[in-house]
């Protein structure tokens, strides 16, 4: 188990005023992964769908997307074809966020990084972050 204030450690390396955008329908899931975020410096802005989400990126540019998979209106792959499409968005990270049953297909192959909601989201978040924005230091202080 990661401990808090090891994973806390490692943040600082990251730059604070990054802006990431969660997208999911689940009010659990949106809450839990701002709380993370919020907690390690991030400013935060959430959607409940792909379209909603789009309608947040033309106001506040994201530095990291994290977004479901099966939602309403506009599916995470539809959303990640969307921002593939645009070129103030087809750097941008995205992490997935997608339940174990869901038959999540790891053939998507345009995220950068994929995390299990039902399996100590927490832990996964803290490696996805390390993973995505480069930071093999953290890692190493967090005992990874």
């Amino acid at each position: 188990m990661v401990q808090a204030g090891a994973v806390r450690a490692s943040v600082s390396v990251w730059n604070m005023s990054m802006v990431a955008l969660v997208v999911d329908d689940s009010m659990l899931i949106r809450y839990t992964v701002c709380r993370f975020l919020e907690e390690r410096g991030f400013a935060v802005e959430s959607a409940t769908n792909g379209e909603e989400a789009l309608e947040v990126l033309a106001r506040v540019p994201a530095d990291l997307i994290f977004t479901d998979l099966q939602m309403p209106k506009m599916s995470g792959s539809e959303l990640i074809t969307a921002l593939k499409s645009k070129p103030e968005t087809a750097k941008v990270p995205i992490i997935i966020v997608a339940r174990r049953t869901s038959n999540f297909d790891e053939s998507e192959k345009r995220a950068d990084f994929a995390i299990y909601k039902d399996i100590n989201i927490e832990e996964q978040l803290a490696k996805a972050l390390d993973t995505v924005l480069g930071n093999a230091s953290g890692a190493q202080a967090a005992g990874k």
